[in-house]
């Protein structure tokens, strides 16, 4: 029981814990709303990251054989979903940079918690190395052969867990840069920062070989 917990959570932290697109999108989005929005927009990115624990500790080395032969659409369906955060992100920026001091201007609405959650959740599944991450650690620890349900069930939630609680951190530290850079050019800088990461990381998922 012990191993099953301590190994969820080190999985959890290893997977979550390299700031990629996603992160930076997380941070750039609790600064530009609230910390409830990026609370459960991190636990969109957690959840992700739970489901496919879950697949790859049920599904082992044949999930990873049956990813292979779309690893290639997946990349580039990730690459585009970042093209596209990343144009939204700077668009936005600069359309509230723009109307802030337009007392007429209506800004775009933001989104709510709940489209938070289901939009994160759906981009962070759309990264196929987390479930070949995933059952890379099940195939290659030991002590998996012969776990029963109950242990592989508690390798599942403790990773949901740490990856859970560095999202949550992710997102306090957005809501933290949000009241720093309260002025427009903050908020301007923040979210052309966060759309150069996002644009930079796609282009570079598209550049390298699988």
């Amino acid at each position: 029981m012990t191993g099953a917990l301590v190994a969820g959570l080190v999985a959890g932290y290893g997977i979550a814990v390299p700031v990629g697109a996603v992160g930076a999108y997380l941070v750039s989005l609790t600064a530009r709303t609230s910390l409830r929005t990026g609370a459960c927009a991190a636990l969109g990115v957690a959840s992700a990251d739970g489901i496919y624990a879950l697949v790859a500790t049920a599904g082992g080395a044949a999930l990873a054989a049956a990813l292979q032969p779309v690893l290639e659409p997946l990349r580039w369906a990730s690459a585009l979903v970042l093209a596209a955060l990343a144009l939204h992100a700077a668009v936005t920026g600069l359309r509230r940079y723009r109307s802030a001091g337009d007392a007429a201007a209506v800004p775009a609405a933001p989104p709510g918690p709940a489209r938070a959650f289901l939009g994160l959740l759906g981009v962070t599944l759309l990264n196929p190395t987390t479930v070949i991450y995933f059952a890379a650690l099940v195939l290659g620890s030991r002590t998996t052969d012969s776990a029963g349900p109950l242990e592989q069930g508690l390798f599942v939630l403790a990773a949901f867990a740490a990856s859970a609680s560095w999202q949550l951190t992710l997102a306090g530290s957005g809501a933290l840069l949000g009241r720093a850079l309260t002025g427009p050019r903050g908020r301007l800088m923040t979210a052309f920062a966060s759309s150069a990461v996002m644009a930079a990381l796609a282009v570079r998922m598209l550049v390298t070989p699988s």
